[in-house]
């Protein structure tokens, strides 16, 4: 076993992982973790508030990490990217011997689901558009790191236009995403805990 490896575990259950740096003025993100923080299953870790001052308790994210058998990323897309301290998080805790490479096994065939929001429409992330590529050309170095990891990639969870949209339609959206997590958390739908936004 590597020396990052956590002792091993039988995983099971999603960790949900947020990174916004401005939790309380988002909307979208918000109402995307109510829809999703009551769901049995489910352990939901703030990056911006456990961690404030950037220093990642790698052992223990790790240890977390091997507990679960699904692993979600929720973050709003900031230059085309993902959030400083969830691109910290990745460096610093799926280190080689841990998430890749000789003895680095932890993650394997755990399936991954990264859910972002974008300030941006649709029609905005096409060849026509303001930002020219697909949505999904900018989450590739998410994938690439998955399939590096042995992970399962699972299609995107992507909320365009998330300034923009009605309480109705954010509403709609959180459903949604709720519904895309109840299979992670290992839950059939009557299982999980609470209505439905």
């Amino acid at each position: 076993m590597s020396e990052f490896a956590p002792a091993p575990v039988s995983a099971s259950g999603l960790l949900l992982v947020m990174a916004h740096p401005a939790m309380e003025r988002s909307r979208a993100n918000r109402a995307m973790a109510e829809a999703a923080k009551d769901l049995k299953g489910v352990t939901l870790v703030d990056l911006y508030e456990s961690y404030p001052d950037f220093a990642i308790d790698v052992r223990a994210e790790q240890r977390r990490l091997a507990r679960h058998a699904a692993v979600a990323v929720q973050f709003p897309v900031y230059w085309y990217s993902t959030p400083a301290l969830l691109k910290e998080w990745f460096d610093l805790v799926w280190l080689h011997g841990f998430a890749y490479g000789n003895g680095g096994t932890a993650l394997q065939g755990k399936r991954m689901l990264v859910a972002c929001s974008t300030g941006g429409d649709e029609a905005s992330y096409r060849p026509a558009g303001q930002h020219r590529y697909p949505i999904t050309d900018f989450l590739k170095p998410l994938q690439q790191t998955a399939a590096l990891c042995g992970m399962q990639w699972l299609e995107p969870f992507v909320l365009h236009a998330s300034a923009n949209k009605s309480e109705a339609a954010l509403a709609r959206e959180a459903k949604t995403y709720r519904r895309r997590l109840i299979p992670l958390a290992g839950l059939g739908a009557s299982d999980a805990a609470g209505p439905l936004p």
